[in-house]
């Protein structure tokens, strides 16, 4: 049989390729530690003014330290599960700089444990930031970008989770494939209105980042952790403290991946395997294959 996935050439987009970044304006959420962070100072480094945007703003100042001297920055506290909250960041965007061509929805967080046992502050927590600040950031920012007629480019980081389907990790998989299918679409819809506008969808498997230690930032109104997720919390961070890719390596791979117009961008090449398995016991009618089993 001919193997579902195949090495080729990536044939850029209607939007075609952000290769000149200097000058222009790069939003990025979650950019106080992880990949926000990372994105950050690549984007500084190729001459982009940068609005940085975190519910952790304490943290914020340290990746302004990071950036090289003379870069151009605002940092705006923003919760982005709250679509106030997005809208008031793109206003002090278009406000300072006056664009925004380089949107980085990146902001995310990772409870674990049994669907069956998982809360209905996990779901309210995880959908709010992982998948509605996703939607959020594009109906705050494609309008203004489309009046602003630029070249301009959306990544929306999902997981390899939106790809295959994990144990212990129903919430995060719905909400990372929900990521996956919402930068799909909205490629599809923005090509429907010949718009001058790439999008990305970000699928990183496991990297060493601030997502394990997620829980410190849970609204207390949303207290109320799933109570069998403790066996698999301890799972969760060995496999994340694991990752031999780190964070800046994902962060220039996502750059050139918007560079060189590239719709999925999958950091782990290995895990192609696994998305092909569930592919084929979908059309093979089979039982889901486990390929991540559960202590």
């Amino acid at each position: 049989m001919r193997p579902l996935i195949q090495e080729k050439v990536c044939v850029p987009f209607l939007g075609g390729c952000m290769r000149d970044l200097k000058g222009k304006v790069a939003v990025v959420t979650g950019a106080a530690s992880g990949f926000g962070r990372e994105l950050a100072i690549l984007c500084a480094g190729e001459g982009m003014k940068l609005v940085l945007a975190d519910i952790d703003d304490k943290n914020l100042p340290g990746t302004v330290a990071l950036l090289p001297p003379g870069t151009q920055s605002i940092s705006v506290k923003c919760d982005v599960s709250k679509p106030e909250s997005v809208d008031a960041l793109a206003n002090q965007t278009y406000a300072t700089f006056g664009a925004a061509h380089l949107l980085f929805n990146n902001a995310g967080v990772s409870p674990v444990g049994p669907a069956w046992s998982a809360t209905l502050a996990d779901w309210q927590w995880t959908l709010g930031v992982n998948l509605m600040g996703v939607v959020h950031g594009i109906k705050s920012f494609v309008p203004r970008m489309l009046e602003q007629k630029d070249e301009c480019h959306v990544v929306n980081t999902a997981s390899v989770a939106g790809l295959i389907s994990v144990p212990a990790s129903s919430v995060y998989c719905v909400t990372k494939h929900g990521v996956v299918t919402l930068s799909e679409c909205l490629h599809y819809d923005l090509q429907l209105f010949k718009a001058n506008i790439g999008v990305s969808v970000l699928c990183p498997a496991f990297v060493n980042t601030g997502i394990k230690d997620s829980e410190r930032h849970r609204p207390a109104e949303l207290a109320g952790a799933n109570p069998l997720s403790k066996p698999f919390e301890k799972q969760m961070r060995k496999a994340i403290e694991s990752g031999r890719i780190s964070a800046a390596d994902i962060a220039r791979i996502t750059l050139d991946g918007v560079k060189s117009g590239r719709f999925y961008i999958l950091t782990h090449p290995k895990i192609k395997g696994s998305i092909e398995m569930r592919l084929q016991d979908i059309l093979q009618d089979r039982v889901p294959t486990n390929m991540m089993p559960a202590p």
